[in-house]
């Protein structure tokens, strides 16, 4: 889920500013952007926010000064010198054209250095920096909160529009058999039609029986209900269940699936296809849920 929260504050020697973004992913990445005087803070970053969030690429940005210290950011040559000499080399050595500038170059470590950075210190300053990620984080929560309670009813929607063409397929479901019946029984007359043949009523019964037991889909209509109802028992969980819900999802397009080939009828095959439209756009919304 996307997704933004940002809090600020300040100590006595530091003034802070934490921000968090969340874009939609299946499983959970984070990514932490601070001065490189706080490295051995990324663990302790990265345990806080998966307390919180489970899934999305998430990005913590530690913006952060000394009070009493201007900051200003200088290039280092010496660096960005040696960076452009092993371009060089690589040039040279693939037979690749050099790039028409060095703007690349400025975002690789030790290009930009930022003085009044160099004194910070991580273990003291951690205690303020957790509390500002945890701030950020309630505020990332409530913002995916109200994206959420949206999904929710747009899956709430498709939900009751699956359940309502299986109540027409469940209705529709014995007219299949008879159907069957009275076509079988029309093109047996047609082609006996002039002839001493006759068909026996027992053999029928039987041809009728076999198709009645192909096209058989009490099992799928009854474990599809267990599934739409299962689902909506997730969603009125105050524990997001993403992951579940993507499962389940993926066993009602089975019944779907299954429904739809062993009803060989045009008015039922009309209620399949929403039901899979239905359940594309279920798995869509889905891709973007905790």
């Amino acid at each position: 889920m996307t997704g933004f929260g940002s809090s600020k504050g300040q100590s006595e020697r530091l003034n802070a500013v934490v921000e968090i973004r969340a874009v939609n992913n299946r499983y959970l990445k984070i990514n932490s952007r601070f001065p490189d005087s706080y490295a051995s803070l990324e663990g302790g970053i990265e345990r806080v926010v998966r307390e919180r969030v489970a899934r999305g690429t998430v990005t913590a940005a530690f913006n952060v000064s000394r009070i009493g210290v201007t900051s200003a950011s200088q290039l280092n040559l010496s660096v960005l010198g040696d960076y452009w000499r092993q371009m060089k080399d690589v040039s040279h050595q693939f037979s690749v054209a050099l790039p028409s500038d060095m703007s690349s170059l400025l975002s690789l470590p030790g290009v930009i250095t930022e003085h009044g950075r160099e004194d910070l210190d991580a273990e003291a300053d951690w205690p303020l920096l957790k509390d500002l990620l945890e701030q950020a984080l309630v505020s990332l929560h409530e913002f995916r909160e109200r994206e959420g309670r949206s999904m929710a009813d747009d899956l709430r929607l498709n939900i009751r529009l699956i359940a309502t063409n299986l109540d027409e397929i469940a209705k529709g479901a014995p007219e299949v058999v008879r159907v069957y019946r009275d076509k079988l029984l029309e093109r047996i007359r047609e082609l006996l039609k002039g002839s001493n043949a006759v068909v026996s009523e027992p053999d029928l019964i039987r041809e009728v029986s076999l198709h009645a037991d192909r096209c058989d889909i009490n099992e799928e209509i009854t474990r599809l209900r267990c599934h739409l109802e299962q689902f909506e028992s997730f969603l009125n969980d105050k524990v997001s269940q993403g992951r579940k819900l993507d499962f389940l999802t993926q066993e009602m397009s089975r019944e779907v699936n299954t429904i739809g080939s062993k009803a060989n009828n045009v008015s039922l095959a009309r209620c399949v296809v929403e039901m899979k439209a239905a359940g594309e756009r279920i798995r869509e919304v889905l891709q973007n849920v905790e």
